[in-house]
């Protein structure tokens, strides 16, 4: 028999987190935990409103469950018991973690994937003013960090890349326009960001306006975050988007991060791995899809003022050789 416990947690951030949807000062996460004869197993999940979700309904959802999950509820079980989303992957993270402790493994053995020494990612660039950005990006730069994650809004865009770009002209830059752009102007915005090497564009539209990507004739890479949660989201994608983010938060769990990583390169699509605002208990159970991803985006806790037990961040990267627990 299993015990089950679930609760809310609110992180402070040592700065302000601002994307075009508006700004964070602190991150709220829900954490489960699951004990089966002596053994523990955590999962963490994020909460975010723009998929509906609030703290109270998610902790809801996983308390519906208890009853089965005391009576052992299995990860195949739980995809048919809760829709993809915070709930599930708060679940499936604990159940994955329960099954590596209780075999006395890891998840890099039970996923079958060879732990890299150093897990290479981007760092990330809130919103804020021209020179501000600018002066964030140079900072990052000079503390070791080569891939660079620009957030963006409707303004200013040109001002802003142009100004990071004199300030990092080395740095590899994605930028992440989080629904906020129309397809009014779209071409010229993406040859702009051409002209200026960035490497990638994400979800520069609604997802409801997908349909306008459709034989949109762009000069980088189109990922999609927004629009792609599961599996299901693949056929809806296709001729639109050249690549995906994917997230446990909206995949809800591993166990089906695993599965769409996989259906993407069989769609030929190329993935970003990403987060939430989160801990690193909540980052440790994507860690083994960080080898398919292209690009990975994993620093979510790098924004809190303190962390749990935390993984070895360093400025653009995490040096898993420096840990023992991985």
């Amino acid at each position: 028999m299993r015990s089950v416990k679930v609760w809310p947690e609110t992180w402070p951030l040592r700065a302000p987190f601002v994307i075009a949807r508006g700004g964070r000062n602190e991150a709220d996460v829900l954490v489960v935990e699951l004990e089966e004869e002596g053994i523990v197993g955590t999962g963490e999940a994020t909460p975010y409103a723009r998929y509906g979700e609030t703290a109270a309904s998610v902790q809801a959802q996983i308390t519906a469950l208890t009853k089965d999950l005391e009576q052992g509820m299995t990860r195949e079980q739980l995809q048919q018991a809760l829709p993809a989303g915070a709930a599930r992957n708060a679940i499936d993270s604990a159940l994955w973690d329960l099954e590596t402790r209780r075999a006395n493994s890891d998840l890099w053995r039970m996923t079958h994937v060879v732990r890299p020494d150093v897990v290479e990612m981007a760092q990330t660039i809130s919103i804020d003013s021209p020179e501000v950005m600018a002066s964030g990006a140079l900072a990052l730069w000079q503390n070791g960090a080569k891939v660079l994650k620009i957030k963006m809004d409707n303004a200013l865009i040109t001002e802003r890349l142009v100004a990071i770009r004199t300030a990092v002209p080395d740095a590899t830059l994605i930028v992440d326009a989080n629904e906020s752009w129309h397809s009014e102007g779209l071409a010229a915005r993406c040859q702009l960001l051409a002209d200026l090497g960035v490497v990638m564009l994400e979800q520069p539209l609604p997802a409801a306006d997908d349909a306008l990507l459709a034989n949109f004739i762009h000069p980088l890479p189109i990922c999609a975050d927004e629009s792609c949660h599961t599996r299901e989201s693949l056929p809806q994608l296709a001729g639109r988007y050249e690549m995906i983010n994917i997230k446990l938060d909206k995949t809800g769990g591993l166990t089906e991060a695993l599965a769409l990583a996989a259906a993407a390169k069989t769609a030929g699509l190329e993935v970003m791995l990403g987060c939430m605002l989160c801990t690193s208990r909540a980052i440790r159970a994507a860690l083994p899809l960080a080898g398919t991803a292209r690009f990975v985006d994993l620093d979510g806790p790098t924004w809190l003022a303190q962390d749990v037990t935390a993984l070895p961040f360093r400025c653009g990267r995490i040096a898993l050789s420096e840990s023992l627990t991985q």
